[in-house]
This record gives structure tokens, C-alpha cells and sequence, in this order.
């Protein structure tokens, strides 16, 4: 069956991620890893995740993706030293430095290519693994026609791909916007996101004159990728040979961790089967926070398809509004995200759909046991309401 691989960007968000059906998680320490602003993960703290995850029989990749410079290798043989003394299932991996320091300083760990790595032929592959990688994480740019070819030329190599989550408007992610225009580097994991800004155009003889590149008067998103999402084309990643399906989203929120997580899990056991993913499941996709999907490069580069040039906000359909800790004597106990009143309609998700649940809020009690009518982010409540409730459970309402 192919794995289905989730971001955990803090220890929370992980254990969430796997109690929604993930395979495995991938996660980083303070250094090293792209996602320099996701919580991440003390020393300590990836102990402990790396002993969470095995206890579930589960894996637990950690990334260590940036393009180092000479400061960053002092520590690296220490840490690396340290990731192998836990015993984490493969480190991610996409500067040469760093991987000839992975061989020498943890050689029984395996090592999986980064997409930063830019593999995108059968030949690069090939490279990789003549080195001893154990993965490919391709490249976004991969078709799915180009995926299938690498498999047929490559069959001994693990091959893993993204399939849900924020696009880079630059080739897999080599961007030098953020350096240039913040100080702040993408390939040192502290990206600014200056792609999603709102750009004019103006001719160089011309200083001052603003020229809209779009009827829309606000200006242009000119650099906005949209959200990949490629639920539909399952079967046809199947037929590739693609080993694991990657979630993007370490700076996500725990909400939309579990919930893609459990769509995607749902879908790939139906697939497994030869049952067509369902149209419930693609919808349950429009219900986390996203840009404008699209299938990135399945059938080629069109960027018609991949940019969205009128806005780089979210669409919000559901709000999150807390997780469930607790269930005793007809009490939810809930830890608050976001607003919500009596009256309203919420619905209570689990990481099994059937015991999902819409119900009307009749009561709110607050931390001293007394009657609110709504509720405050970072607060703990109460529900009154009677029945039976698996764990892990998230609280969620439709935007009207």
C-alpha cells in the first residue's frame, strides 16, 4: 500500500496527524530544517516524538533541507550523531554537504533526496541512489507520464511526491525573492512568502506611472501558485509506481493536518481496493483553509493552470474551532480556537468520518462552571451533550 506521509510541525500536530491515519510523519529540529518559523522541535522533544511514533509502529522522517553554508556545518556531525542515537526512520536531505556528513556521522540512517534537490530525470535518480539514497522526493515539476518513466528505469528506488498542499511559484522552491527583498533566505527555511504580495508594473523610462496588468484594480498577484490538490488523479499515482504520498503543510494548522490526513488515508485504502475516491472525499478537501486548487504539473507545465493572478487569499469554507480533550459525564471538554455562540450549528470530526456529528450548541459552560453564551479563542469550555465519543476529536462550523 502506498504511505501516506503528513507534516507535523510540533508535537501536537503530530500525534493528530497519526491518530488520522498517517504512515508517517515528517518533522525537523530548530536548525536545518525548511520551515525555520513551524514549531518544531527541541532536542528533548524529538526524543520523545521519535518514542510517540514508534510506539504506534509508525515512521518518523526529520529534515535536515536547508543549502548549508560553512556556519552551518560546525554542529552538524553532533546532531547528526544524535538523530542516529534516536533512531529516526531517514533523514530528508537535499545539499551534497550535508549528505556526505549524513554517510560519514550516521551511515545507518537512510537518506531520502529532498524535492529542493530539483530531481526531475531518471538519471538523477539513478545519481542518488549509485550514492546510496533510499528515496526521491521528486521534484514538483514531474509529470505524472515523467513519474511513471523514472519508475520503469528505476525500479529499485523509493519514490515519494507531493500531493496536497501550498506550491512554490520558483522551480521547486529556489526562490531568492525573500533574500533579496526582506534579508530573509527561502533556502535557510525563513521565507517571507513575498510571492503571495500584490505587484503593479512600471516601465523603467517611466518612474511613478503604474501600469495594471489585469482589469482588477488592486494590482496583480502576478507570482501566486495555487494550492496543489490531486486526490482526483489517485489511481493514475498508483499506476505510477509512487511509494509515498506527501502532505505539505508544517506551518498548517492542527485542523487542517487531521482533516487532509483522514481524506487522504480514506482515499488511498479505496484506490487500493479499485474503488474510485469518492466525491464526499473531495469535498471534505474544500473544507480546510486553501488557495485555488489545481493539479500542478500532472499533465505538464501550464502555468494557466498553476498560477492564480487575482488574489492570494485563502478560501475559508469551515472554521476551526477547537479540539475535544476530554468526554465524562455528559461534558466535551473543549480547548478553544475561535469564536462560537449558542445557537450555532458545530460539527464534531473524529479520524473515522461515520462518527463525525452536527449538533446545536444549547449550553457552554466556562472554566468555573458557570453559563456563557459564547465562547473565547484560548479558553477551555464545556458542552453539555450525551453520547459516546472517540478520542482526538475537532470541532469545526461552516462559515456562512
Amino acid at each position: 500500500m502506498m504511505e501516506l506521509l503528513a507534516p507535523a510541525g510540533n508535537f501536537e500536530k503530530l500525534r493528530y496527524a497519526l491518530a488520522y491515519g498517517a504512515d508517517a510523519v515528517y518533522a525537523a529540529g530548530r536548525d536545518y530544517g525548511l520551515r525555520a518559523h513551524s514549531g518544531n522541535f527541541e532536542k528533548e522533544e524529538l526524543k520523545s516524538a521519535v518514542e510517540y511514533v514508534h510506539r504506534f509502529g509508525k515512521k518518523i522522517y526529520i529534515t535536515i533541507n536547508i543549502y548549508a553554508h560553512n556556519r552551518d556545518l560546525t554542529d552538524l556531525p553532533e546532531y547528526l550523531q544524535y538523530l542516529a542515537s534516536l533512531q529516526v526512520d531517514a533523514l530528508i536531505i537535499s545539499d551534497p554537504a550535508i549528505f556526505s556528513f549524513a554517510r560519514q556521522y550516521a551511515p545507518e540512517l537512510p537518506i531520502h533526496i529532498s524535492t529542493q534537490a530539483n530531481v526531475t530525470s531518471w538519471s538523477a535518480v539513478k545519481f542518488w541512489q549509485e550514492l546510496g539514497a533510499r528515496r526521491i522526493i521528486l521534484a514538483r515539476e514531474l509529470s505524472l507520464a515523467e513519474i511513471s518513466e523514472i519508475r520503469a528505469r528505476v525500479p529499485g528506488m523509493e519514490l515519494e511526491m507531493f500531493v496536497q498542499g501550498a506550491m512554490c511559484m520558483s522551480y521547486s522552491g529556489r526562490c531568492l525573492l525573500s533574500a533579496y527583498l526582506t534579508g530573509r533566505s527561502a533556502n535557510q527555511g525563513d521565507c517571507s512568502q513575498p510571492c503571495r504580495w500584490e505587484y503593479n508594473l512600471q516601465e523603467r523610462t517611466r518612474p511613478g506611472e503604474i501600469f495594471t496588468v489585469e482589469e482588477d484594480r488592486r494590482g496583480t498577484y502576478i507570482f501566486n501558485s495555487r494550492d496543489l490538490n490531486l486526490i482526483s488523479r489517485l489511481p493514475e499515482i498508483k499506476a505510477a509506481g509512487v511509494n509515498s504520498l506527501k502532505i505539505e503543510g508544517r506551518m498548517k494548522s492542527l485542523y487542517y493536518v487531521a482533516n487532509v490526513t483522514r481524506t487522504w488515508r480514506e482515499a488511498i485504502t479505496d484506490v487500493e481496493k479499485n474503488i474510485p475516491v469518492a466525491e464526499e472525499l473531495k469535498a471534505e478537501l474544500e473544507k480546510v483553509s486553501h488557495r485555488v486548487y489545481c493539479e500542478g504539473f500532472a499533465d505538464g507545465l501550464d502555468s494557466l493552470q498553476t498560477q492564480h493572478h487575482e488574489s492570494s487569499a485563502y478560501i475559508r469554507n469551515e472554521q476551526y474551532l477547537g479540539v475535544i480533550t476530554a468526554y465524562e459525564k455528559g461534558r466535551l471538554h473543549v480547548k478553544v480556537k475561535a469564536k462560537f455562540s449558542l445557537s450555532e450549528e458545530i460539527e464534531l470530526i473524529f479520524p473515522q468520518r461515520e462518527f463525525d456529528k452536527k449538533i446545536t450548541v444549547n449550553e457552554i459552560f466556562d472554566e468555573e462552571n458557570k453559563r456563557i453564551s459564547f465562547t473565547k479563542p484560548n479558553t477551555e469550555i464545556t458542552l453539555a451533550i450525551e453520547g459516546k465519543f472517540p478520542v482526538f476529536g475537532i470541532i469545526r462550523k461552516k462559515i456562512r
